[in-house]
């Protein structure tokens, strides 16, 4: 997951108080200024006398040429490396990401911030945000907390849907408004996850949860940040999940409560090219799946040929890591 620290030096608690509200994962400060962060808020610290420790956990590094990547890499792998450069263009990321080199990239805007992220479509994971503009540091992090990452969508077919008994079904909770065309990938296996609309949509019985994905049962997988899946009943209040739109844009939410009830079930079949795929979800009206063009589509109403909205993959899971490994589920 992509982490954002912000450098607040020389002390300014206005630049403090922005950070913290902006979302920011850590402040960097001066000695003796850690303890004035954490009055101000719950959040990590970077400092000689910080969480993170200036010189013993996090080091700068300026980088010259290209023919300090080797050094870069080996110090990676035992702390946490800050990269900073006078011409920002001249740092190598591009090999650096591509050795493996866990590094912080030292940006001063939001574009620089964006290109960072964006490198060889994967990017630097964490960036140290550099600025002393309070207006700018606010925009910045509400446009970088937005934008996450891409999971590439696809259209499957319904073939099927039935019922199929009672079970444990999941409701998550979380803390963001979800809107038309948004929701949170659910399946039966990792290989294909349904993109389960929000309960975003008004109807007779109930009034909107749009911060509400009814999700299927306790066994079910979903996607969460760092490229990983979790079973619905591992996941707790203050757990991260994906929050996905028909497109593919993803945002992370965290999680304010599960719901887990006894309900009826029904097992929706679908396929994707010559794979078949397959998801159970609650047997009720509110229940919705999402179509190519970011409709909702109820599961009561759904019907053989319908098209909805999936994510597939090629690649295996083992404890929610992608692996290359020939693995069946059925």
């Amino acid at each position: 997951m992509r982490q954002i620290w912000v450098k607040v030096d020389p002390w300014d608690k206005e630049m403090v108080t922005t950070a913290i509200e902006g979302g920011a994962d850590g402040i960097l400060v001066p000695e003796g200024f850690p303890e004035k962060v954490k009055a101000l808020g719950r959040i990590q610290t970077i400092a000689e006398d910080g969480d993170w420790k200036i010189g013993e956990d996090v080091v700068y590094f300026t980088v010259q040429s290209s023919d300090d990547e080797p050094e870069i890499v080996q110090l990676s792998q035992r702390k946490k490396v800050i990269l900073q450069t006078t011409d920002w263009s001249i740092i190598p990321l591009e090999n650096l990401i591509a050795q493996g080199a866990d590094v912080i990239m030292k940006v001063s805007s939001l574009e620089e911030a964006q290109a960072a992220f964006g490198i060889l479509e994967k990017g630097v994971q964490h960036i140290l945000f550099d600025t002393n503009d309070v207006l700018l540091l606010k925009e910045a992090l509400s446009a970088l907390k937005e934008i996450e990452e891409e999971t590439p969508v696809a259209t499957a077919k319904i073939l099927s849907v039935k019922p199929t008994g009672m079970g444990d079904r999941v409701c998550i909770d979380t803390c963001t408004n979800m809107s038309t065309g948004e929701g949170m990938l659910i399946g039966n296996s990792s290989s294909a996850l349904f993109l389960i609309h929000s309960e975003s949509i008004a109807n007779p019985y109930v009034a909107p949860r749009p911060f509400r994905v009814n999700a299927g049962p306790v066994h079910a997988y979903t996607r969460v940040p760092g490229d990983k899946t979790r079973y619905l009943s591992e996941l707790n209040a203050g757990d991260h999940v994906l929050i996905v739109d028909y497109t593919g844009r993803t945002t992370v939410g965290t999680i304010g409560r599960l719901k887990i009830e006894k309900r009826p079930l029904m097992l929706v079949t679908a396929e994707i090219g010559n794979q078949t795929v397959t998801t159970i979800v609650q047997n009720a009206e509110t229940i919705r799946l999402t179509r190519p063009d970011g409709t909702a589509v109820s599961v009561v109403n759904l019907a053989e040929g319908d098209e909805v909205v999936v994510a597939v993959e090629d690649a295996g899971r083992h404890f929610g890591h992608k692996i290359e490994e020939t693995i069946t589920e059925k």
